[in-house]
């Protein structure tokens, strides 16, 4: 992940600046513990190692310290700074980002334990394991891009990462169509493939959260909320946002 590129040094107040720098600095680092958790989370599923499920549950217990100390941070900018426009917006980034990623931790964790589930109930199978993957190096470049997009405040690449989201909803509509047809033709394999299928969904729901993100780094950057937009009227409504701030 990179440095954060933006500048603190336009406010007067030095302590203010220290404080918007710790904030984005405590977010990034969150951040990466929850691209932790997910990495950890794919490779308990590829191959269960119950030291790998005390790690992520580690990494999950530190992922909400992290959200309860940005939350008491954000309150404290708020109440002692009373930050407008453009530091107003950061702010309030963040404290959404915080939720997004606190979220992803989450579905990392109910990887590990649908895996420790099956392992321990001797129904753990390699069906799956290929679509897994797949879907699981697909929402990790999402989550770790969606990061970078908002250490360097580079709009472009967040909006690389939403239409990253459409491209992971079709690998997961094709692993459960597959899956599926495994399932008629072995139904000895229901429990196990069923199981994959909650690990998927779990996934997919990461490159969501990742996708968010990168929505709410561009209204940071743009003053755009693209929320609830086509991938394909996002351009269109930043170029005219552009032309009437030109």
């Amino acid at each position: 992940m990179s440095d954060l590129k933006v500048d603190f040094a336009r406010h007067i107040s030095s302590e203010f600046n220290e404080e918007l720098e710790e904030l984005c600095a405590d977010l990034l680092k969150m951040g990466g513990l929850a691209e932790r958790q997910v990495r950890l989370a794919v490779q308990c599923q590829e191959q269960f190692d119950s030291a790998l499920v005390d790690q992520i549950k580690e990494a999950e217990n530190a992922v909400n310290a992290w959200e309860i100390r940005i939350d008491e941070l954000v309150a404290t900018l708020i109440a002692r700074r009373q930050p407008a426009a453009t530091d107003l917006r950061l702010v309030l980034v963040v404290s959404k980002v915080v939720r997004d990623l606190e979220r992803a931790g989450d579905e990392a964790n109910k990887v590990a334990q649908m895996a420790q589930q099956a392992h321990e109930s001797g129904k753990s199978s390699a069906v799956g394991l290929v679509e897994v993957r797949a879907i699981g190096d697909q929402v990790l470049r999402m989550l770790g891009d969606s990061l970078t997009a908002f250490a360097r405040m580079d709009a472009d690449m967040a909006l690389d990462v939403a239409r990253h989201d459409k491209e992971v909803d079709r690998t997961y509509q094709s692993a459960l169509r597959s899956l599926a047809t495994h399932m008629i033709e072995d139904p000895r394999e229901i429990g196990p493939v069923l199981n994959v299928m909650w690990i998927l969904r779990a996934l997919e729901r990461v490159g969501d959260h990742a996708t968010n993100i990168a929505e709410h780094v561009i209204y940071l950057v743009k003053g755009t909320d693209i929320r609830h937009l086509s991938v394909n009227n996002v351009a269109e409504t930043l170029k005219k946002a552009e032309d009437l701030a030109s």
